[in-house]
């Protein structure tokens, strides 16, 4: 919960706290598809 309540707040936050928030996605992004490469 904690992760989408920060995305949440960056929106908010300006453009620097969603630059962040997109960069945290991204990074997710890639671990998903590494993990789904992986299997």
């Amino acid at each position: 919960m904690s992760g989408y309540e920060y995305v949440g707040g960056a929106y908010n936050g300006g453009y620097g706290n969603s630059v962040a928030a997109i960069l945290v996605l991204f990074i997710l992004l890639v671990i998903i598809v590494k993990a789904f490469k992986g299997y």
